[in-house]
């Protein structure tokens, strides 16, 4: 799906984060997001960046310095950009999963750890969430989580090199943060990835209106992400696998009883590659 997004997303932070920053969207490729948090000293971070292009257009329009690249997870689409960027400003930190080898990564971060970027008082604790791959990590700095692949809107990524139990744990780990959380996703999935929704839960209210909010927000131009977590709760399937409708939907889909939340996840992941994607 294409991300025609005519100009920069601006979200601002709330007070959590000290001072807060301004993060923009630069869409890149067909449907990414490159994230772009930047203070008002003029330093930056730049999330994803898998083309420098786009990135490097807006640092100059938006007279911003980058202090460090974040890194979620080793696709091209989201580490394309890491050399020409580093080539461009000599010595830029680049923080990445610890593991994976990731080219280019100076700073390898695991779980449980904070990048503290230098320059930047955003200063993201980093969460494990394997799954779309084995290395996956995710930002968090209240209320905004920089989820790459694991989390879409309405949506989950496809399990690659990780396992179907790994990424229902890390989507568990999302959901326990609080409903205010900002989700900060990589692509933009929302309307298509509703159309599965639906396949699930086709008389979910809270689902049908935002299919109409995402199709209008489409249709002039603007990113569907930002979400917000408690929107992911009441109409993400991938958020819902101990909903009693969920279960059901994939019950039938299964021809068999699911008997965790577990199994419902794997059933819905599955059933949306086989017959949607």
């Amino acid at each position: 799906m294409s991300a025609r997004v005519s100009a920069a997303v601006d979200a601002g932070m709330n007070a959590e984060m000290n001072p807060a920053p301004t993060i923009h969207a630069l869409p890149a490729f067909t449907d990414n997001y490159i994230w772009v948090v930047a203070e008002d000293t003029g330093n930056a971070a730049i999330v994803d960046p898998g083309d420098a292009a786009p990135v490097l257009e807006y640092l100059a329009a938006a007279r911003l310095h980058p202090a460090a690249i974040l890194i979620t997870h080793k696709h091209h689409d989201h580490v394309g950009g890491i050399a020409a960027l580093s080539r461009r400003y000599p010595g830029l930190p680049v923080y990445g999963p610890a593991t994976g080898r990731i080219d280019g990564v100076t700073h390898p971060l695991k779980g449980g750890e904070t990048a503290r970027i230098p320059g930047m008082a955003f200063a993201p604790r980093v969460l494990d969430i394997p799954g779309h791959t084995r290395e996956h990590i995710g930002y968090y700095a209240a209320p905004a989580l920089f989820c790459g692949d694991t989390l879409f809107a309405c949506g989950c990524g496809r399990v690659f090199c990780g396992t179907m139990e790994q990424l229902h744990a890390s989507l568990n780990i999302i959901k326990a943060l609080p409903p205010h959380t900002r989700l900060y996703c990589a692509h933009e999935y929302t309307v298509d990835n509703i159309g599965f929704a639906k396949w699930v839960e086709p008389d979910n209210p809270a689902l049908l209106r935002r299919e109409k909010a995402a199709r209008r927000a489409r249709e002039q131009g603007l990113a569907t992400v930002p979400s917000l977590l408690t929107e992911e709760l009441a109409t993400n399937p991938f958020l819902r696998a101990d909903v009693a409708a969920v279960i059901t939907a994939a019950e039938r889909h299964a021809e068999r009883r699911l008997t965790d939340a577990a199994s419902v996840f794997t059933v819905l992941r599955q059933w949306k590659d086989r017959e949607y994607d």
